[in-house]
């Protein structure tokens, strides 16, 4: 089979199938809104998360492949990219739920670049543009991005909880 550079993987495609894990049965029209996307770039997204195996040909979500992708390859694949400091939507161990179980000390809190956003800190670019926006809009799926940022960018601490609150999250 010859290679097709519109099927790799990119940020986008695992954020649509997660948001599939937390409300299975989304219309594309549905999905584009929740996650600040146009209907094309979710419909591509889709079709390349059917080919990694994070969506299933119906697609419902492959929870068990999605888990397995984001407990083990999304800081190798998305690794985080830090900025310098910015106004912003807290992240990573700044966010729900981690916020509340780790204190941050001195360090600058990781922030998506935001206008709207409410913290000062250090810049964490999200998986994709439209985050800050679609998380505002789903508690669940800013915990659920917030907590892949801890992945990605975290210490061992806060990439066990966040583990473990993942696991939660996306088995449902």
């Amino acid at each position: 089979m010859e290679y097709d550079p519109g099927m790799q993987l990119n940020p986008q495609d695992l954020v649509v199938a997660i948001k599939l894990a937390l409300a299975p049965g989304l219309t594309f029209q549905e999905l584009a809104a929740a996650l600040c996307l146009s209907v094309s770039a979710v419909h591509r997204s889709v079709t390349r998360a059917k080919a990694a195996g994070l969506i299933l040909a119906d697609r419902q979500p492959n929870r068990h492949a999605i888990l397995e992708f984001v407990l083990h390859g999304v800081r190798y694949a998305f690794p985080a990219e830090r900025g310098r400091q910015t106004r912003g939507m807290p992240t990573a161990h700044a966010a729900p739920p981690l916020s509340g179980l780790i204190h941050a000390g001195t360090d600058p809190l990781p922030v998506w670049p935001d206008p709207e956003g409410e913290a000062r800190g250090e810049s964490f670019k999200p998986l994709y543009k439209g985050a800050p926006a679609a998380a505002r809009a789903d508690s669940k799926l800013y915990e659920c991005l917030s907590l892949i940022d801890s992945l990605r960018g975290g210490r061992a601490r806060e990439r066990n909880l966040a583990k473990e609150h993942l696991t939660r999250l996306i088995n449902g």
